[in-house]
């Protein structure tokens, strides 16, 4: 393992670094909104401004690289990053925040893209898959430690908007300082969405759905914490019980699903998830029943988006298989951008109860289609998936080519899943 991370231990150090400033950010944005008395509805409004930024971003990406090279595209997104960090207790008024809540999602896909494509070039084929877990263990860990970084000013001050813009200035250090070959970057076709659909409509069904309520759990999860009356650190945990829940939990349920017809899993987790919303509802008037509530939420709902990629996986031929994961990718931001939105909604009408009922519909809603998937069609032999399941979030293209299932050859469609081959959306 060691060897294995050695060459590529720079860019993780930096990847690490800059989620936990831009971790810290985005809920330490959530709370510092609702000292300053916002609404669900706007707070839902800025947040989704993220992921405006992170699509446009998609397409910015690697022309940039291109132009600059890989150490130079990274260091001047990071100080545009750092620089909206510092933004955000300058310009204190929500459609200040919303420009550059769009501006740092930009940024922040850039950083991403550049050391996820650096990585897959510096993996070997047969070690793809995992510096691939690694890759995600540093995501899901780095996220969940920047929620405890809140507890260094519990009042909410400048101090924590320093505090995360330095983190990100850091992570330029390990980047530039490393001498890794920088790879080629070129452009990965996208498969169709209504071929996608054809071939894999759970699949679709439960990227869009997961990213309306994971949209909502990374916009608005802080912003409920408070509102039930949660202090500035359990809000960090409440947060951290989520990230950490989804981390445990994804591997054993993708196991469980490689064994068996993964519409059916799909439906089962889904289910679990609405249910465990409801559990949140209930049991907010106790801290620690509400950390455990939030915590088996996030270990379903986590799941969800990863157990889509691998039923589409199940469906395509190797080498479609990045062109469908970007579809994918497409398909789920699409849903990020609109579940801070409608969530934000939910609270404006309902309260902070709002949130839980909003996860409640959007997943139940997955569980109903794939109920209703089981029904029409026919059953789907577990023993001719396509891949086994691999634990993940939802990150750039470029990440996805760290999977072992793709290959270099065109599919009938004239869509290639090579190595170094970025995409955007």
């Amino acid at each position: 393992m060691v060897p294995l991370i050695m060459p590529i231990g720079a860019l993780l150090v930096g990847i690490a670094l800059l989620l936990l400033g831009s971790g810290l950010l985005n809920t330490l944005l959530a709370l510092k909104s609702e000292l300053e008395g916002y609404s669900g509805a706007t707070l839902g409004l800025i947040m989704s401004g993220y992921f405006i930024g992170f699509f446009v971003g998609t397409l910015l990406a690697l022309p940039l690289i291109r132009r600059v090279g890989h150490v130079r595209a990274f260091a001047c997104c990071a100080a545009l990053v750092a620089s909206s960090v510092l933004l955000h207790i300058l310009l204190v008024d929500p459609l200040a925040w919303l420009l550059i809540r769009i501006l740092t999602g930009i940024a922040l896909v850039i950083l991403y893209t550049v050391i996820e494509s650096w990585l897959n070039g510096q993996t070997p084929a047969d070690k793809r898959a995992r510096v691939f877990a690694i890759y995600m263990t540093v995501n899901l860990g780095a996220l969940a430690l920047a929620q405890q970084l809140l507890r260094f000013d519990t009042s909410i001050s400048h101090l924590l908007f320093v505090l995360a813009a330095i983190l990100v200035c850091l992570s330029v250090v390990p980047v530039t300082w490393t001498r890794l070959q920088q790879p080629e970057v070129h452009n990965v076709e996208r498969l169709k969405l209504r071929q996608l659909w054809q071939t894999a409509p759970v699949a679709m069904a439960g990227s869009l759905l997961s990213g309306l309520a994971m949209g909502a759990f990374w916009g608005l999860g802080a912003a409920y914490a408070t509102r039930v009356g949660l202090a500035v650190n359990d809000v960090a945990m409440f947060i951290s019980c989520g990230i950490l829940g989804g981390a445990i939990c994804q591997f054993p349920l993708g196991r469980y699903s490689d064994s068996r017809d993964r519409r059916r899993v799909l439906a089962l987790v889904s289910l679990a998830a609405a249910l465990l919303a409801l559990a949140v509802l209930w049991l907010s008037a106790s801290t620690m029943l509400l950390f455990i509530a939030i915590a088996a939420y996030g270990g379903v709902a986590f799941a969800v988006y990863p157990l889509a990629v691998a039923h589409m996986v199940d469906h395509l031929q190797p080498q479609s298989m990045l062109a469908g994961g970007s579809a994918l990718l497409l398909v789920h931001g699409i849903g990020a951008v609109l579940g801070p939105l409608l969530a934000g909604q939910f609270m404006q009408v309902l309260g902070a109860n709002g949130l839980p009922l909003y996860w409640l519909v959007t997943q139940a809603l997955l569980a109903l289609f794939a109920f209703w998937s089981l029904r029409a069609g026919e059953a789907e032999d577990p023993a001719e998936h396509g891949a086994e399941f691999i634990a993940m979030v939802r990150t750039t293209p470029a990440a996805l080519e760290m999977l072992p299932q793709e290959e270099s050859e065109p599919d009938a469609h004239g869509v290639w899943g090579g190595e170094h081959s970025g995409a955007g959306h």
